[in-house]
């Protein structure tokens, strides 16, 4: 056994998102959890296909073969059993996925255990674990199915983030849902010289940069995108944003409204974090996407708050 290393990026990942469980959990959703349980010991010599976000966990956990001192970890967070959850530690091991650390919570939520993990980031494709664990402050991403599982597993690890109710807060869209576009780019151009307040993704992209700061400059084995919807004038809030946390995104992408999808596919994004279902559906089928439920797109303006 390692002790915990404070300065490590933790992702946090159910079972359901690092591997293909759409079978058993067919067996579970019609026959119940007994036949479920059967099923899984019946098959747990038998490898998992690998699932929406294997690719990505792999090229993450290969970031520690760069570096003399191992600087990732990936935990898994699972509602199976110990019992039911040894198809899962046997598939890792097929695999080679150097995951050690694990917490399976027999049917109960495993999202309490996020923070005791120290995580910086929770995928799950399980929507009300998510979301328990964005009101906790940690970021959180309910992955999708998606058709392009067959990601390249060597290369650049390459996350692309949308920025409102994202990287930044939701307090721009506000005014956009409520007063519309010629409000929200006033505002905006007003506004340029105030740093945006951060978002639920904040804290994990100021932790991707220190990870990039392990090597030298052009090396670093980890590439960041902003792709968003905005344009000029209103892009120039966002670069004094970053600019006053300090922080550094290697590219950004002001789209002014376009369609997000064949731009994520010429970045060769590992996965797209972005808080409208929308364009996290559009996108599913190019990339492995993640959608963060918060903001005003998931929980609408009130009638009061628009005026």
């Amino acid at each position: 056994m390692t002790a915990q290393t404070p300065d490590r990026l933790v992702i946090a990942i159910s079972s359901r998102a690092l591997f293909d469980l759409s079978d058993s959990h067919e067996v579970f959703e019609n026959e119940g959890l007994e036949a479920y349980q059967r099923y899984q010991v019946s098959k747990e010599e038998e490898p998992l296909a690998p699932g929406v976000a294997f690719s990505l966990v792999k090229k993450f956990l290969h970031i520690n073969a760069l570096l003399a001192e191992p600087r990732v970890e990936v935990i898994l967070l699972s509602r199976n059993s110990a019992d039911t959850g040894l198809r899962v530690f046997n598939s890792i091991e097929h695999y080679g996925l150097s995951i050690s650390r694990a917490a399976f919570c027999g049917g109960d939520s495993p999202y309490r255990y996020i923070s005791a993990f120290n995580s910086h980031l929770f995928l799950s494709s399980d929507g009300a674990d998510v979301r328990d664990a964005l009101e906790s402050g940690v970021a959180a991403a309910t992955i999708l199915p998606s058709a392009n599982t067959e990601r390249d597993q060597e290369g650049l690890l390459k996350f692309a983030f949308d920025g409102d109710a994202v990287l930044f807060s939701d307090e721009a869209e506000r005014i956009y849902k409520s007063q519309g576009l010629e409000a929200f780019a006033a505002s905006e151009k007003k506004s340029a010289n105030q740093p945006l307040s951060g978002g639920p993704f904040k804290p994990f992209l100021a932790a991707l940069q220190q990870l990039q700061m392990e090597f030298p400059a052009g090396e670093a084995p980890i590439r960041t995108c902003l792709v968003t919807a905005r344009s000029a004038p209103a892009h120039e809030r966002v670069v004094r944003t970053l600019r006053a946390w300090n922080i550094r995104i290697d590219e950004s992408l002001f789209l002014g409204g376009m369609a997000k999808g064949p731009f994520l596919k010429s970045f060769g994004a590992d996965v797209f974090f972005d808080d409208q279902e929308a364009h996290c559906e559009s996108a599913r089928d190019l990339v492995a996407t993640g959608h963060v439920p918060h903001g005003v797109a998931n929980h609408p303006v009130e009638e009061g708050d628009q005026h």
